[in-house]
């Protein structure tokens, strides 16, 4: 299955929520995140990740191989009047120099590296006793609910899609960072349920891996309209009450 955000970069822009506030404060109070640092957001999409470290103060470079996302993440802060610097690249080869930066952070898209050279770039680029966190805000399927509903129904109009069922932890990411270098491995994870509205929910459906970032455009107008119906008849309740878990694991630069 062939993936571009770029082609769905509105809509993952308006309509996927960002990694949550509390997310943010963790990383301050562990001592990951404060102001003056030099960040680096790899993957950052449309900046969700990118922006909050910036709030805080942090001198963030926002890097994706989609211009689209980063347009939208550029525009985010323009607006937010929060500076951030944008490069179109992959994690694999940033091109930037070496240890520039004091933290990485690569969330929900590390499962889209070449893991063994993204974790080297990253080596490359820290500081000594700089920080690779890996991170996710991952919707939860559970029984009955509005993301099992929803996953049966993506995966009826695309059976490629790989992504049902997955959430956080990721254990293998723990052996990543081992295998990459990185000491002193750590994590933490809660659960958050986030408001949705059904024009939303259908929206941040949209903008995943198995809707528009891979289908073409008659067959996700065909799965909007099923999703619309389905939420309308299976669960009118508006907003939804969606369960998700944010979690990250990290390691240290020697």
């Amino acid at each position: 299955m062939t993936v571009d955000f770029g082609r769905t970069a509105d809509d993952y822009a308006r309509h996927r929520a960002g990694f949550p506030p509390e997310f943010f404060a963790r990383l301050e109070r562990l001592g990951l995140l404060r102001a003056g640092m030099t960040a680096l957001d790899l993957g950052a999409g449309t900046g969700t990740i990118a922006l909050g470290l910036a709030a805080r103060g942090a001198a963030v470079t926002a890097l994706d191989p989609a211009a689209a996302m980063l347009a939208q993440a550029a525009a985010r802060a323009k607006e937010a009047g929060l500076a951030l610097r944008t490069i179109e690249a992959k994690a694999e080869s940033t091109g930037l120099p070496d240890a520039a930066f004091d933290l990485a952070v690569a969330g929900q898209c590390w499962h889209w590296f070449d893991r063994p050279r993204a974790a080297a770039e990253v080596l490359r680029v820290l500081k000594p006793g700089g920080t690779l966190m890996i991170a996710h805000f991952d919707w939860l399927r559970l029984a009955g609910g509005v993301v099992a509903a929803t996953e049966d129904l993506i995966l009826a109009h695309n059976p490629a899609w790989a992504g049902a069922g997955k959430s956080a932890p990721y254990p293998a990411w723990y052996l990543d960072l081992r295998a990459g270098g990185f000491h002193a491995i750590e994590s933490f994870g809660f659960e958050v349920d986030v408001p949705y509205t059904h024009e939303a929910w259908r929206g941040r459906i949209r903008a995943s891996a198995g809707i528009a970032a891979s289908l073409p455009r008659e067959k996700v107008a065909a799965f909007d309209a099923a999703h619309a119906a389905l939420l309308a008849r299976a669960f009118p309740a508006d907003p939804l009450a969606v369960p998700h878990r944010c979690w990250a694991v990290w390691g240290t630069k020697a």
